[in-house]
């Protein structure tokens, strides 16, 4: 059963996808503009949609256009990867592929630390907080 938001290029019709004809000649239009070298918002102006850069990205990923148990394929799979291969060559090109890091690549964890004797008190707390920061000393072993 579909659950959420109905994809562009269908409508339900008695509880079953169908297509509509119109907005899947304007999906296959941006897959061939995208693919021709135009912006994800170019790509969709040429067919009159108005879409932002990230409606256009997620309508060239859904993977529903590829068809699945409720929804008819319109797009083929030579095309859908064609476009999944442009995306990712773009943002190559753009410095955008970075790979996501997990938490343990984004702090170092010391193996050794001490800390010094405080030898004052501070009324502020984040004051006395710093100070107390002040007084750590890492080592790495």
């Amino acid at each position: 059963m579909n659950k959420g938001h109905t994809p562009l290029g269908y409508r339900i019709q008695n509880g079953i996808a169908v297509v509509c004809k119109e907005e899947v000649r304007q999906i296959k239009q941006i897959y061939k503009g995208y693919l021709s070298g135009m912006s994800y918002m170019d790509a969709a102006e040429q067919v009159g949609l108005h879409m932002n850069h990230g409606s256009v990205k997620r309508l060239l990923q859904n993977r529903h256009y590829l068809g699945d148990e409720f929804y008819p394929a319109i797009i083929d799979r030579e095309m859908f990867d064609a476009a999944e291969q442009e995306r990712r060559r773009r943002s190559t090109r753009l410095g955008r592929d970075h790979k996501k890091k997990t938490f343990s690549d984004k702090i170092i964890i010391p193996k050794e630390f001490t800390m010094g004797k405080a030898k004052k008190r501070i009324a502020e707390p984040f004051a006395q907080a710093e100070y107390l920061y002040s007084l750590i000393e890492v080592r790495e072993v």
